[in-house]
């Protein structure tokens, strides 16, 4: 029995390698060219690997998303939504702005930069973006039927407008903000929270 000759690239490394040139350039401005120079892999090993560039910029994704999970995590699990928004928009302030990688959103990036084509890829973005936006929902949705939000608050509404701040972060991020200002623009935000039901 013929044996296929194994890699010689460890795949998660050259994920990792590729997930810092699409976080810098995006989907559109990282050239196959840019991949292959980056992760030192040929186009037909990457091909066989991953698959073209939308399969493998959606694998890339998966990596860097698995990253963001801790901050949906302490969402879920902080004793109140108040609590959990503010860690997740405190989580996000550092991500954006960690030293060694580029600053913003990988996904924001993305789909900032160019618009002419791709558009399953942008689809993909919004998609994922909607998914976080429902577990806020859900957690806010909760916490305004056990009384610490306002009988009257719109959960999708809230969820929308901590999304925004989310995506306003990482697009200021991109621009230069360095981490104490996004720190303050959290703190603006959460003043403007509402106030448990009864007070």
């Amino acid at each position: 029995m013929v044996m296929g000759r194994p890699r010689e690239f460890d795949p998660d490394q050259v994920l990792d390698q590729a997930l810092e040139l699409f976080w810098q350039k995006g989907y559109e401005g990282a050239s196959l060219s840019d991949i292959v120079h980056a992760t030192g892999i040929g186009k037909a090993s990457l091909y066989a690997a991953f698959g073209n560039k939308e399969a493998f910029f959606r694998k890339v994704l998966d990596r860097y998303h698995q990253r963001l999970n801790g901050c949906i995590t302490d969402l879920l699990a902080a004793p109140t939504a108040r609590a959990g928004v503010e860690r997740l928009l405190l989580r996000r302030a550092e991500l954006l702005t960690q030293a060694g990688h580029p600053h913003g959103c990988l996904a924001i990036n993305s789909d900032l930069v160019g618009r002419d084509g791709a558009a399953s890829v942008r689809r993909e973005l919004i998609a994922r973006r909607a998914a976080t936006e429902r577990l806020i929902r859900e957690r806010l949705e909760r916490a305004r039927q056990e009384g610490e939000l306002p009988a009257t608050t719109d959960s999708a509404d809230l969820a929308r407008y901590v999304t925004t701040l989310i995506q306003g972060l990482s697009v200021h991020a991109a621009s230069g903000a360095n981490r104490n200002q996004l720190r303050r623009v959290v703190g603006i935000a959460m003043r403007q929270w509402p106030p448990a039901s009864g007070q």
